[in-house]
């Protein structure tokens, strides 16, 4: 959950690193913000994802050892 937490966060702050130098029209440093900012929106994704289906199968494992 740690893990989520932090890259929602940095997504959050290079997004609005890319709208301030989209803004400034500061066409390279606008393109590494919109980059970087991909690449934190995608590991978010997956860390949320891993959080979530990581809960669902420790979930369906107790249930499984309960009934036997």
């Amino acid at each position: 959950m740690k893990s989520h937490k932090y890259w929602s966060f940095g997504a959050m702050f290079t997004m609005i690193g890319t709208f301030y130098t989209g803004y400034k029209n500061q066409k390279t440093a606008h393109k590494y913000f919109a980059m970087s900012s991909l690449l934190c929106m995608i590991m978010a994704i997956y860390t949320g994802h891993k959080m979530i289906s990581g809960k669902k199968k420790l979930k369906e494992n107790i249930e499984v050892t309960e009934n036997k």
